[in-house]
């Protein structure tokens, strides 16, 4: 994941504006020190090279950084730094901040990854673009040290037509005589359409486009409609979402669909970790 220089200087920038004056105040900002991160909970990683780099931008030395993606236990220190302990308390809160958020959207996205997966091996879990704004950077990274993949990062990529944009072509049926347009006009990208019913998932399908998204559809009722959807053709692809979490992911798996589009993960609770620093 490619984070600039300038987003690491800001996340320092918009802790320490200034200086530090609690350190000031105690005249102890050059003594030497050292700095730990544990977790008090088991989970996953995340959010560790950026704060290595935090550490290089204020003059920490990095002794301990285990990657993304680790599976961490209790207790155990995973990233451990030395420098003066003016530099050492800029880097504690912020650096803090990443791994709790960044560690708990991907401890998150793990279980229901494992709870998919448990039951069809090739699902794909996706995450839709529904990240806070300004922090979407470390939610895409959170989710792939996770294990899922985002559904688009952004507008520019792909193309997912939704009920908002079908009001302004006259309904339905007008999208359906224009696919082949639209697929002449991007010959390679793929067309996904989101739909809440399946004549209209039926239509799209034997018109041709890439994928149908299947929005707020019962499990249950899912089931038949993909395959029925299949049954037209096999190597359509068929997306689940809406209101998708870690209590009724597993019975969306079950469906039968290629992939289940996600926003749960983004309100996941931060994990319980905690730094200490001490004097050398």
């Amino acid at each position: 994941m490619y984070i600039t220089d300038q987003a690491i200087e800001n996340f320092i920038k918009e802790d320490v504006p200034y200086i530090d004056l609690t350190t000031a105040i105690l005249e102890i900002g050059a003594q030497e020190g050292r700095i730990q991160f544990i977790s008090r909970e088991e989970a996953v990683l995340c959010g560790s090279e950026e704060v290595t780099r935090i550490f290089d931008k204020l003059n920490i030395k990095t002794k301990k950084c285990l990657p993304s993606g680790t599976l961490l236990k209790p207790n155990v220190p995973f990233i451990e730094g030395e420098g003066n302990a003016e530099n050492l308390h800029m880097a504690w809160k912020v650096s803090l901040n990443i791994l709790e958020y960044c560690s708990g959207i991907a401890t998150k996205t793990k279980k229901l990854v494992d709870k998919a997966k448990e039951i069809n091996p090739n699902i794909s879990i996706v995450t839709t673009r529904k990240s806070f704004p300004g922090t979407k950077e470390l939610a895409i990274k959170s989710i792939i040290s996770g294990g899922a993949y985002p559904h688009r990062i952004g507008l520019s990529e792909t193309i997912l037509i939704f009920e908002q944009h079908i009001n302004f072509i006259g309904g339905i049926d007008n999208l359906v005589n224009m696919i082949s347009k639209i697929k002449s006009s991007a010959c390679e990208k793929k067309i996904i359409v989101e739909v809440e019913s399946l004549d209209n998932a039926l239509k799209l399908c034997m018109a041709g486009v890439d994928g149908i998204q299947f929005d707020k559809i019962a499990p249950y009722d899912l089931k038949d409609y993909v395959s029925r959807i299949k049954n037209i053709n096999p190597h359509i692809t068929t997306i689940a979402a809406g209101g998708i979490n870690e209590n009724n992911i597993a019975d969306y798996a079950q469906t039968g669909v290629d992939a289940i589009a996600t926003t749960s993960v983004y309100f996941s609770k931060p994990i319980d970790m905690s730094a200490k620093i001490i004097k050398s």
